[in-house]
Formats: C-alpha cells, sequence, structure tokens
C-alpha cells in the first residue's frame, strides 16, 4: 500500500510539472485548470500542498528560463514562431515588442494572467536584453503570484470541485482529458485552417533553378512575415520588401507589364499565396517560390545583405 501511495503521488506531481512546464513554453494547454484541480486534491489531502507548488513553481520558472535564454541568442525568430498561432503575425510581433518595452517591468508581474503575452514576455525580455537578473526576480514574482492564485483559488474552494476531482486518480484523469481536449481544439483549429486555404484559387509556382535563370527579367519580392528585424539579415539578391500586411498603397507602384514573384518562409509558402491572390486581384501577374526562401538558400543561389535603412531595430532594455 505504502508503495502504491507513493507511485500515485510520484505520478500526479509528475503531471503538474508537465503541464505547467508545456504551458510555459507556449504550448496550448489549461495550466490554471491544472492548478485549479491541483489545489482542490491538495485541500482533502490527496496531494501534499508544498511538493504540488514545488513541482509548478519549478516547472514554470525552467519554462521561462528556457524561453529567456532562446530569446536572447535567436532574436526575433522565435518571437516568429510563437506569433504564428496569430492570424497577423507581424502585428503580433511589434505590438507585443512595443508594449513590453512600455511596460516590460511592470507587465511580468501580470504577464502569466493575459493571454498571448504570458508566453512572449520570456522571450521578448531575453531579445530585448532585460537584465538576467533583473527578469529572475521579476519573473520569479510574477509565477509565484500566478500560480498561487490559482491553486490557491483550487484549495480554498475545493468543495465546488470535489464533483470533478474524486481523489487523486480523478485528478490525473481530469487534467489529461483537459490537456487532450486543448490539444484537438488546436489541431482542429489547424486543420480549418488548412482547409480554409485548399478551397482557395491555386497559384502559379516557379521552382527556385527557373527564377535564377529568369533573374533580371522579374522582379522578385520578400512578403516575409516577419520583416527585417535584425542585422546582417539576408534576401535573395536583387529582390526588395513588400509588406505583406498593408499592400494597398505598395501594389499601386508595382508595374503590371512585369511578372512578379513571391518569396515567404511560411509552411506551404502560405502568405506569398495569399500576397499572389491579393496581386492578381489588381490585375498583376504573379509567380510564388516553390519552397520559399529556404528553397533558394538550400540551392546555394545568391544572396544579399539587407540594406541597414530597411531594418527595424530591436528595441532594448540595456
Amino acid at each position: 500500500m505504502e508503495f502504491l501511495a507513493t507511485a500515485i503521488a510520484k505520478h500526479g506531481y509528475s503531471i503538474i510539472f508537465t503541464v505547467i512546464f508545456l504551458e510555459a513554453i507556449g504550448s496550448p494547454v489549461p495550466g490554471a485548470l491544472a492548478l485549479l484541480i491541483a489545489g482542490g486534491a491538495a485541500a482533502r489531502g490527496t496531494l501534499a500542498p508544498a511538493n504540488c507548488m514545488a513541482f509548478a513553481l519549478s516547472a514554470m520558472f525552467l519554462g521561462d528560463t528556457l524561453m529567456y535564454f532562446l530569446g536572447k541568442y535567436t532574436g526575433w525568430w522565435l518571437l516568429g514562431v510563437l506569433c504564428r498561432v496569430s492570424l497577423n503575425p507581424e502585428a503580433c510581433i511589434l505590438q507585443s515588442a512595443d508594449s513590453f518595452y512600455k511596460r516590460g517591468r511592470v507587465l511580468l508581474l501580470v504577464a502569466k494572467f493575459i493571454p498571448g503575452i504570458n508566453s512572449m514576455s520570456p522571450p521578448l525580455s531575453g531579445s530585448m536584453g532585460m537584465p538576467p537578473v533583473q527578469f529572475f526576480g521579476l519573473d520569479f514574482i510574477g509565477v509565484t503570484l500566478y500560480i498561487s492564485t490559482w491553486f490557491g483559488a483550487g484549495f480554498l474552494f475545493s468543495d465546488f470541485l470535489t464533483a470533478i476531482t474524486r481523489g487523486y486518480a480523478a485528478f490525473g484523469e481530469v487534467v489529461q482529458w483537459a490537456v487532450g481536449a486543448g490539444v484537438v481544439l488546436w489541431v482542429g483549429y489547424r486543420i480549418r485552417l488548412w482547409m480554409g486555404s485548399q478551397r482557395l484559387r491555386p497559384v502559379r509556382m516557379i521552382k527556385a533553378s527557373e527564377l535564377a535563370e529568369s533573374a533580371g527579367s522579374v522582379m522578385v519580392l520578400d512578403v516575409r512575415s516577419h520583416g527585417y528585424y535584425e542585422k546582417h539579415t539576408k534576401r535573395i539578391h536583387g529582390s526588395a520588401r513588400l509588406e505583406p500586411n498593408a499592400i494597398g498603397e505598395q501594389a499601386a507602384a508595382l508595374p503590371k507589364d512585369k511578372e512578379i514573384v513571391l518569396y515567404c518562409t511560411c509552411v506551404r509558402e502560405a502568405t506569398s499565396s495569399r500576397v499572389a491572390r491579393a496581386l492578381e486581384d489588381r490585375g498583376l501577374k504573379v509567380s510564388v517560390l516553390e519552397g520559399g526562401f529556404r528553397a533558394w538558400k538550400k540551392a546555394g543561389l545568391p544572396l544579399e545583405a539587407v540594406p541597414e535603412d530597411e531594418v527595424v531595430p530591436l528595441p532594448k532594455f540595456a
């Protein structure tokens, strides 16, 4: 019996640790719900409150530390990855960065309660040069406040959770179902987006080798969602920037007597295809580079550095 109880306890704390860690690194899992249920289970003596808090705090702080250093050493790349779930990746990055730069130090204290910015704040802190000591101090306070609030609510109102969590076994089962539901909803959302894209009219594709052969006779435009945010950024030689989320005035200046080739770094060239359809609606002849920037680079074809005046500087805390 003692062995069984110990095994169940270890399994329970591992669930808490895993869910909170996944939430910290940006996964679509219900961390707050897990903390509520854990608090209710702890109030009934099924789990030890101190152990629950220790596992939850260490998981979130570890996840935040990982994201901070990834942001510090990858810059805008990680922010772009996190923003892919946004309907407007470019705005996601710029708005998050601007808001965080203005209120970053205070925002860290409550960031975990704000959907969207909760997983963005650690990598933003790293990317924008917040000193480690300052980040870890503020983040630890914010993490403690977040976990204490949800765990404490579950502990204080455990009677309301009795029907949901009858013993530890039910706790683990409920959390697993909740995590599963979250993953299913996220996958369903991605499938819906994919199905929607399949109903759109196809765009003309061109291979990297074909584009290289026609260099000079076509206009090549870079429509990468994440733009130019870091120095030493590269683009296809001879290409120019077209902001994919503000086509309007830019489209009016494009030549209608010359073929335009677009490229990006999205899965299935999503951004390039979207922009291509918009330009075709304006009477322009457009093609999309198959495989995007990666295909061009993989083929060893010529690149060039982005002019400094086109780079959007990343604001820094230090």
